[in-house]
């Protein structure tokens, strides 16, 4: 009883991909060879998606798993083994695809509801496996279907539910469900439609306007809204326009809003009923004709020098018959009462500029001017003109900042700034200005001016003429000294110290450089030059001598250095000579008579 498994194979019929709900079969088949015929036992298993879901014991080579009724659940991977004789081998694995998905099921949990209410739905697919997609959805006369989608990863059913809002009556309820399957969504045909009656628990509220919705300023108004209800429980009717709630009222029918009627309370008022989650609303649209217009105020001036009279009066085009009052805004934003009257004249002073408004009374109704603005001038006095810095000096190659004030007069002020005749700047500030001349020459003397004007009638004040020095900074320093160079000792020397250029007076230094800077000679003179007289020159006089000039430029110029020696003097000399002289004339003498004596 020799035998081999040569293969198993594996398939599915009438196809690997067969509709839901067709009936279907697994075939598994052994290819046996044997050396001679004789009956063997052949154990079949099939497995779907690596669980055992068939087994047989046969003497044919073939077994079948059938299927009557294929669901979405039998879709897998499919693999057959065959043992016989303690042998044993697989096929490969098959994929089986059940396309299509079985219809849903819709329950709802009640078939009658109130405006307000919520209907709570389940859609179930009892065959199918999740992960499913459930689209629930609300379908009324006339109008597009609301959706709700909802993903179920774990179970084959899901629950949901939809407000019954506002005009709802007979609805319909349906759901699909979707899933993706080899990358292909596949969506199941509509479940059964429930349907779901719908009762009013109030009716759309009724909004009137009294004694009409077109109505004149200064008339009473009244606005009322009802609504007939069946439970007047937990009912609450609201009163809006432009979502400002003007009056509301709880556990009643009626509800009543009564003012005097200006041009403001024109426009569209919403009444809305409400009672649990039921919502109705109704809109109505009031015009307010007006009245009379707004108060016009007019001044005699809009600005007005100090001490003269102001002028302001109140009117209102084709309408006399009115109470009128006019009113000044403080800076904190306060009005303050001046007089009931429609003209108002008074002598005003700087404090009196401000925002002057009028109203108007007729029939209770009060209506505001624009405001108009009065500006109060005092004159600017004076102005006087100065140097920044203090002085009315500046150095040349250095600007020049001067500065105007006017310790007088409202603001704003205009400053204008002269240099001679020319105008150099305009500038419009309140007390003072600036003006930088960055262009001074050698010879400026400036002649500069300024004049300063504001809104008073008085015009324009001019300050005195203001002249600037020009200090031209000291330049190129020279040294000297005579004699130069070696001076006898006990001789006198003048040292020469001099500058090229420079405004006086000029400041001149002269320094003898030792282990330190040794300040010997400083004077201040008006002249470009200086002669110091050094009426004695000792040996310790020895020694390199500099200069330094500077003026208010405040700019130092270091001259070249020169080299004093000091030596002996002619007298001092022979002194020394002398002293050295004699004892050797003596010694030649000496010697001389020694040579006489030995020679005799």
């Amino acid at each position: 009883q020799v035998f081999t498994i040569n293969t198993v194979e594996i398939k599915a019929q009438p196809s690997a991909k067969v509709k839901n709900g067709a009936p279907m079969s697994i075939i598994c088949h052994a290819d046996i060879s044997k050396q001679s015929d004789f009956q063997l036992r052949h154990n079949f298993t099939i497995f779907k998606n690596g669980k055992l879901v068939f087994t047989i014991s046969s003497d044919k080579g073939e077994a079948r798993y059938g299927i009557p009724v294929a669901r979405s659940s039998d879709t897998g991977d499919y693999e057959c083994s065959v043992e016989a004789g303690g042998k044993m081998k697989s096929s490969n694995s098959l994929h089986v695809w059940i396309t299509g998905m079985t219809k849903p099921i819709l329950t709802a949990e009640k078939e009658d509801v109130l405006e307000g209410e919520v209907v709570k739905l389940r859609c179930e697919l009892p065959e199918e496996e999740p992960p499913l997609n459930f689209v629930f959805r609300k379908i009324k006369m006339n109008s597009t279907p609301k959706e709700k989608h909802v993903t179920e990863r774990y179970r084959n059913f899901s629950t949901t539910e939809f407000a019954i809002e506002d005009g709802d009556n007979i609805l319909h309820f349906d759901c699909f469900a979707r899933r993706y399957v080899n990358l292909e969504l596949e969506t199941s045909e509509p479940s059964n439609s429930t349907l779901v009656t719908v009762k009013e628990p109030f009716i759309k509220p009724t909004l009137n306007a009294k004694p009409s919705s077109n109505i004149t300023e200064g008339d009473r108004m009244q606005i009322e809204c009802s609504t007939v209800v069946a439970r007047i429980r937990g009912i609450e009717i609201i009163l809006q326009k432009n979502k400002t709630i003007l009056n509301s009222v709880e556990d009643e029918k009626l509800l009543r809003y009564s003012t005097i009627a200006t041009l403001e309370d024109s426009g569209e008022y919403l009444c809305k009923v409400e009672q649990g989650r039921a919502s109705k609303t109704t809109k109505l649209n009031v015009v307010v004709t007006e009245l009379f217009p707004k108060p016009v105020l007019t001044a005699s001036a809009f600005r007005v020098d100090e001490h003269k009279e102001l002028t302001l009066s109140c009117s209102i085009s084709g309408f006399r018959k009115a109470n009128f009052s006019i009113l000044r805004r403080n800076s904190n934003g306060d009005l303050q009462w001046l007089k009931n009257s429609r003209n108002l004249t008074m002598r005003v002073f700087v404090n009196n500029t401000g925002s002057y408004l009028c109203r108007a009374e007729v029939k209770g109704i009060v209506k505001e001017s624009k405001p108009v603005r009065i500006n109060v001038y005092a004159p600017v006095s004076k102005p006087t003109l100065s140097v920044v810095s203090g002085l009315p000096e500046v150095v040349l190659g250095k600007p020049l900042w001067l500065i105007c004030r006017s310790v007088m007069g409202t603001p704003p002020i205009t400053f204008t700034f002269y240099k001679g005749n020319e105008v150099k700047k305009i500038v419009v500030n309140d007390t003072y200005a600036t003006f930088l001349d960055e262009n001074i020459r050698r010879n400026d003397k400036g002649g500069y001016k300024c004049d300063v004007k504001n809104h008073h009638s008085s015009g324009m004040k001019t300050s005195n003429i203001l002249n600037i020095t020009v200090i031209v900074p000291t330049r190129n320093a020279s040294f000297g000294s005579n004699p130069y160079g070696v001076v006898e000792d006990g001789s006198g020397t003048v040292f020469l110290c001099s500058v090229k250029e420079g405004s006086w007076p000029i400041h001149f230094k002269i320094f003898k450089k030792t282990d330190r800077e040794d300040l010997v000679y400083e004077t201040s003179e008006n002249a470009d030059k200086i002669l110091w007289h050094k009426e004695v020159m000792k040996r310790e006089d020895t020694g390199t001598y500099y200069c330094i000039a500077s003026n208010r430029a405040n700019v130092d110029v270091k001259s070249q250095p020169i080299t004093i020696n000091v030596i002996l003097a002619a007298w001092q000399k022979g002194i020394i000579a002398a002293f050295v002289l004699i004892p050797i004339a003596g010694a030649i003498a000496l010697t001389l008579w020694w040579f006489l004596v030995k020679k005799k």
